[in-house]
């Protein structure tokens, strides 16, 4: 790893380092911090207040486990109940290496797989660490009644996900993430009802308070009534999800959002790795201008389908019509060892390039075949339906084609993010007391996360990281109580609410979905599946213009002491548009391809990605540049760019040594 010089758009700071993750051998890392860490006698854990933000895998899994343990648990979500959870939308499965198949898998080969499919861009201990986890996650959720699918002789059954040869994803059909939300809502729920845990739905965090250098509390904005309230405590965990919305187009529901995590990058915490965006393959082609979002297709479906598109350039023949020798399985072709199951960034630019070439299916062109006819007639209907069948049936609800008689199309859109709140190995971001966990940390996946991986990230990180890394820091700490009137809380509550007063004041002429649908339309383009020097500079300066628009011509009708969305959307929006400019700065410094990132002047002969080992081995690690307040001072221009600064963490390989990735 070398140091980069700084440029105009930012600045380099100190290296930053995990200093929590123990030495030795990686498999008895661990066990040794847990060891290592200080413990919370249980009636002790009843005077200590943690707060959470978020009720999905992770915050759900979070707080039901923390409240079982003794604590007082305040959390939060902006949906009317913890279970509607963007992590209801997952649907393939979830990874762990328990090897019933006995087809060769291990704990170590997850590991291995997960290094290597994040193209050596993670860390280690921590990747180890969750393949280590993945092994008790299933135990867990099957005791919890989290019904997988099972196989004849009882078993639970697993499919093999893009990136891996062995079958380790447990599934329930193509329900999931939803029956293991259950698993962890019912758990959730009983801890609602003993008192333990303080549910407030319909809430959503604005801003993080940070009391001598340590996060102890949160202001939050009531959605029905715009009431504002002040949340104080001992921890914050921070369980909010993914920021692919700022791509205005994505898998994500329409309210994920970045806002807690990025109100806590203004206060102190530093944000991992922003640029790295997961791209999936198996989503349904948008449909025009007037679409909100995109339709995910489970990945699980690439076991039997195989993907496809004409040989000939401009083929608008109907998919029955073209015989099977003027068909390209360019995937089969090209990685003849994975076929259709090559990783998420390697099978998304491959349906890419076939549709840049001119072989492209359906309307435009953007889109390939997932054809089951084989499937069908190997399994026979009935057998496809029972594995497949709610998947079949909404895509069918969707585009009015019936896929058991006709292929699906496809296409790739944004789905994950890798990146998020920089976090040592106690899950602790570099603010002491605010944890992120899931999707809002920058963790486990490097620049590309393998397909099942996502799920057991989440219920890894809540049900069984935090609870003894957040108990040794409670242990080690002296944590005074706060006092509402503190000067330091009356501050954040000034700012946010000058900030809707700021947001509500400007009256202008343009809807906030304007202003998001521009700048997803700035990121697709030029921080998308491919991403150059001179387009990203160009983002940039696009997206300070659109920042400074924003600021002076958004409409936000009705007030902020109602049920208000607008209000609600711009906030997150201006969220977005700071995220986004830190994004393409993000891009442009890592002048390598990696995973999901893909810079066009780094790639090999054959269109791959081309990393660069000698000077991009870190993880970046941004501090924020500008004040940290989310409100400027009166007068002051809102719209104003700042200088972020890169602290690099080296990566250290010890047990997968990087190379090539070859999945042929």
């Amino acid at each position: 790893m070398s140091t980069l010089p700084a440029d105009d758009l930012w600045s380099v700071g100190e290296p930053v380092k995990d200093t929590k993750a123990p030495e030795g051998p990686i498999e008895e890392r661990w066990d040794k911090r847990r060891f290592a860490a200080k413990l919370v006698n249980p009636a002790n854990r009843r005077k200590h207040k943690i707060i959470v933000v978020g009720t999905g895998l992770a915050g759900g899994s979070a707080g039901a486990t923390l409240a079982e343990q003794g604590y007082h648990v305040v959390q939060f979500c902006f949906q009317d109940s913890p279970r509607r959870a963007h992590s209801i939308a997952a649907q393939g499965g979830i990874n762990a290496a328990k090897n019933y198949r006995n087809d060769g898998d291990s704990i170590y080969r997850l590991f291995y797989d997960t290094v290597k499919g994040g193209d050596f861009r993670g860390r280690e201990s921590n990747i180890y660490r969750l393949a280590q986890t993945s092994v008790e996650i299933i135990d867990q959720c099957v005791a919890q009644g989290v019904p997988f699918a099972r196989e004849y002789g009882g078993l639970l059954d697993t499919r093999s996900f893009g990136g891996v040869q062995v079958q380790r994803t447990f599934y329930a059909r193509g329900q999931t993430g939803q029956q293991l939300l259950i698993g962890a809502y019912q758990a959730l729920s009983r801890q609602i009802a003993a008192g333990n845990v303080e549910m407030h739905a319909r809430h959503e965090m604005l801003d993080l308070i940070v009391i001598d250098g340590r996060a102890r509390g949160i202001v939050a904005r009531n959605l029905v009534t715009g009431e504002l309230s002040t949340h104080l405590g001992d921890a914050v965990v921070l369980a909010t999800g993914g920021y692919g919305n700022v791509f205005y187009l994505s898998t994500n529901a329409k309210g994920s959002n970045t806002s807690a995590i990025w109100r806590a990058h203004r206060r102190g915490a530093y944000f991992g790795n922003p640029c790295y965006t997961q791209i999936h393959p198996t989503c349904i082609p948008r449909s025009g201008d007037h679409q909100s979002k995109l339709t995910l297709m489970s990945e699980s479906l690439r076991n039997d389908g195989r993907i496809w598109v004409p040989k000939k350039h401009g083929d608008t023949r109907p998919a029955a019509e073209i015989p099977e020798a003027e068909r390209d399985y360019y995937l089969e072709r090209i990685y003849p060892a994975f076929g259709n199951l090559v990783p998420r960034d390697i099978a998304s630019r491959a349906a890419k390039n076939v549709c840049d070439e001119g072989r492209g299916v359906g309307p435009g062109g953007q889109g390939v075949y997932l054809d089951f006819a084989d499937a069908i007639k190997r399994m026979g209907e009935e057998a496809v339906r029972a594995k497949y069948g709610n998947l079949f049936d909404m895509y069918a609800r969707i585009t009015d084609e019936d896929p058991y008689k006709q292929p699906m199309r496809i296409y790739p859109a944004v789905h994950y993010t890798m990146g998020g709140l920089w976090v040592d190995y106690d899950l602790q971001t570099t603010i002491p007391g605010l944890f992120a966990i899931g999707e809002a940390n920058f963790s486990d996946h490097g620049a590309n996360r393998l397909g099942a991986s996502a799920l057991m990230q989440g219920l890894a990180d809540g049900y069984f990281v935090l609870p003894p890394t957040l108990n040794n820091y409670i242990a080690s700490n002296k944590l005074a109580p706060v006092a509402t009137d503190a000067p330091e809380v009356a501050e954040v509550e000034t700012g946010v609410k000058a900030r809707i007063d700021r947001l509500l004041s400007i009256n202008g002429d343009r809807t906030v979905d304007s202003f998001h649908r521009e700048l997803g339309q700035i990121m697709w383009d030029y921080c998308g599946m491919a991403r150059n020097d001179a387009g990203l500079r160009k983002a940039i300066s696009a997206i300070r213009e659109l920042r400074k628009e924003f600021w002076a011509r958004v409409k936000i009708p009705g007030t902020g002491v109602e049920l208000n969305q607008s209000l609600e959307r711009a906030n997150r929006v201006a969220d977005f548009l700071e995220l986004g400019e830190l994004m393409c700065i993000d891009a442009l410094m890592r002048r390598e391809s990696c995973g999901g990132h893909f810079r066009e002047e780094s790639q090999t002969e054959d269109g791959e990605a081309a990393r660069d080992d000698e000077n991009f081995s870190f993880a970046a690690a941004w501090e924020y540049g500008g004040p940290e307040a989310p409100i400027l001072p009166e007068g002051s221009d809102p719209a104003e760019p700042v200088k972020p600064v890169l602290h690099q963490e080296e990566l250290i390989f010890d047990y997968v040594h990087p190379a090539q990735r070859s999945y042929a």
